[in-house]
């Protein structure tokens, strides 16, 4: 049995070395999955990450921005470990953040803004959508019931939708001479 249980081993890290982006580290996971180790290798852009990565560190690298889209492909994602990289808190961040919303909302305490000056030494977490720049929508602000405006403006709308009616009613019911 033991001869069985290595050779197991054996092939689950050849297949975590075959599927792992070059500059990191990766080991397979019992639960089946990756866990890919990028800490500290002074990525510049996220390398191509396999699809079975579970759990992945990309601290301490040069990591500014995160393209739109970049963990789409990777479902079995749980955890990401993005802290110490000069990010730059702006619309090209908007999908990091969020992403970790969504999935690990006690990281965006530890994913600070380096740049720029009005998000700088900042958490991801405390900044909306306005702050992180005119991205053609706006995050919810913290403390702010997200919709409110969105609410009176479609009651303003069924107003000025039933006051048409009525009017168009009564122009119909008239008898016409």
């Amino acid at each position: 049995m033991p001869a069985w249980g290595a050779l197991l081993l054996l092939c689950a890290a050849v297949e975590a070395a075959r599927d792992c982006p070059r500059p990191c580290a990766c080991h397979s996971l019992e639960s089946m999955g990756l866990s890919v180790d990028c800490r500290g290798r002074g990525l510049t852009a996220l390398p191509a990450l396999p699809g079975r990565t579970r759990h992945l560190c990309l601290a301490n690298n040069s990591l500014t921005s995160v393209p739109a889209g970049a963990f789409d492909h990777l479902p079995q994602l749980q955890t990401l470990d993005a802290t110490h990289n000069p990010w730059h808190c702006d619309c090209a961040l908007a999908y990091l953040r969020l992403w970790l919303e969504d999935r690990a909302p006690e990281a965006l305490l530890r994913v600070r803004c380096a740049s720029p000056a009005r998000a700088a030494r900042r958490p991801l977490a405390e900044l909306s959508g306005h702050e992180l720049g005119a991205c053609g929508w706006r995050l919810g602000s913290p403390g702010v019931r997200a919709g409110v405006w969105g609410d009176v403006a479609l009651a303003a709308v069924a107003l000025l939708g039933v006051a048409l009616l009525a009017g168009l009613l009564r122009t119909v019911a008239e008898p016409l001479a």
